[in-house]
């Protein structure tokens, strides 16, 4: 059975409506799963007017058919949303508004009408307020393996994942460990050999300039201790590396994965390199989710020029993967 992708439409006041009817749109260019929308009807036909999208939308409910499911409808599984006030600013309204939307992709993910979650860009700032969250870790804690998800930015070139996420730069220091280093890492290898059918070379990185030693604390050893042991699992790891020319050297070294020890260490020179061309994917869960990997730009929003690529490389993403 081909089942089909669950795309959450996201944010109201964003670019996600737009994202996605151009996705759908240009997906005659490219291979795809079946697409369910699972967001608000009239938020959707009302953006749709608003954007000039000449789009059928079909509505659906969670006995849908997936033989109807055809690729002349953008079928949506509507989610009943008082409107007003929710789709007029990024507030506690449109928060509640995404989290039913998840609600109902998570449903599906249990009942196995699915292959997987795409969620369009969230305001994370607002959606979770002081947590120093994303929704990759809201998602493992909804699946109870909080610690245990991995943030694996994608591309066919070189993908990037932070050992420590959404929190602060005085934290990092405190959070890493030699489990941590070491559980991350073989998620990511387990997760290339399974699904992508590649065993990877994983370069792993210092966290501080030039890799010197912290007087507060010997994190350079922790990192060592952790690549002595991942070796010992037959994975391929090399480092820690110097960050700053890491970057430089990855073609060389044939890594296929750089694994940094937190966000923007990572991020900031994979975006700098790839922009658009990448897709956000969270490893550990008992599904694979994937976002686009940019965010909400309200800047841009109703302006129609949002950039749907990285929409679509996640919606292809799936194309390969058989469940």
């Amino acid at each position: 059975m081909n089942k089909p992708i669950a795309i959450v439409a996201g944010e109201p006041n964003s670019i996600s409506s737009e994202i996605i009817f151009k996705s759908w749109k240009l997906r005659k260019n490219y291979k795809h799963k079946p697409i369910v929308i699972i967001g608000s009807m009239k938020l959707l036909n009302l953006q749709k007017k608003k954007l000039n999208f000449n789009i059928s939308i079909k509505k659906i409910n969670k006995n849908f058919n997936l033989q109807n499911i055809n690729r002349n409808n953008l079928h949506v599984f509507d989610v009943n949303f008082k409107q007003g006030k929710a789709f007029q600013k990024i507030s506690s309204n449109s928060n509640k508004y995404i989290f039913k939307c998840f609600e109902v992709a998570l449903n599906l993910v249990k009942e196995k009408k699915i292959a997987g979650i795409i969620n369009c860009p969230v305001s994370k700032e607002t959606l979770f307020k002081n947590n120093h969250q994303g929704i990759t870790e809201f998602l493992s804690k909804k699946e109870n393996v909080r610690g245990k998800e991995v943030m694996l930015i994608y591309n066919k070139k070189l993908s990037v994942s932070p050992v420590t996420t959404h929190i602060t730069l005085r934290e990092v220091h405190r959070k890493i460990n030699k489990d941590l280093i070491v559980n991350k890492i073989k998620t990511i290898n387990s997760f290339y050999k399974k699904i992508l059918k590649k065993t990877p070379h994983i370069g792993v990185l210092g966290l501080n300039p030039h890799n010197f030693t912290s007087k507060i604390k010997d994190e350079k050893k922790n990192i060592i201790l952790a690549i002595n042991k991942i070796k010992k699992f037959n994975i391929k790891v090399k480092g820690p590396i110097s960050p700053d020319t890491s970057f430089m050297f990855y073609k060389k070294n044939k890594f296929d994965v750089i694994v940094g020890m937190y966000h923007d260490q990572v991020l900031t020179p994979f975006k700098a390199l790839y922009k658009y061309d990448a897709i956000n994917i969270t490893l550990g869960l008992s599904f694979i989710r994937i976002s686009p990997d940019h965010g909400t730009a309200e800047d841009i929003s109703g302006k129609k020029i949002a950039n749907p690529k990285s929409l679509i490389e996640s919606i292809k993403f799936f194309n390969n993967i058989n469940n």
